[in-house]
């Protein structure tokens, strides 16, 4: 890092976690003219772009998961504490392939936490989801289910 004063590089005296745990904080020394600065480090949280099945993007938006989920798990033993601790992995999982994701991929995403967590939440989304289009493509879609023994 460079002295904000004269220019050369500096190095650190001391280095702290700050309170919130995300920052880093850094006390440092100018080599040259000896001046004593403080810095803070901490993660640049970049956007995530949705790709549309149009080809326009836009900001990534929790709401739109959290929306979903609570949609598919109306009147299911589930609780909303679980269903956003489920949307910030999903969204977590989905930073971590890149910086922009396909829309289609989301919903994918959401199918394949949903059939773990309750089954019949997993039809209600994949229903909406995949556009099912008569009772046949329900049926199908039950029957690919894995059998529980729970």
């Amino acid at each position: 890092m460079k002295c904000p004063k004269c220019g050369h590089n500096s190095r650190v005296l001391d280095t702290r976690t700050a309170e919130s745990g995300d920052v880093i904080r850094r006390r440092r020394e100018c080599t040259a003219c000896h001046n004593r600065f403080t810095t803070f480090e901490k993660i640049e949280d970049m956007p995530l772009l949705v790709v549309k099945k149009s080809g326009r993007k836009e900001l990534f938006d929790a709401s739109k998961v959290m929306k979903g989920l609570v949609k598919a798990c109306e009147k299911r033993p589930i609780s909303v504490d679980k269903l956003e601790k489920l949307s910030l992995e999903i969204e977590k999982d989905l930073k971590a392939e890149g910086r922009e994701v396909d829309s289609a991929r989301i919903g994918q995403a959401i199918m394949n936490r949903l059939i773990d967590l309750d089954q019949v939440a997993y039809v209600r989304f994949a229903s909406v989801y995949k556009d099912f289009s008569d009772v046949e493509t329900f049926i199908k879609e039950i029957e690919n289910l894995p059998h529980r023994h729970d």
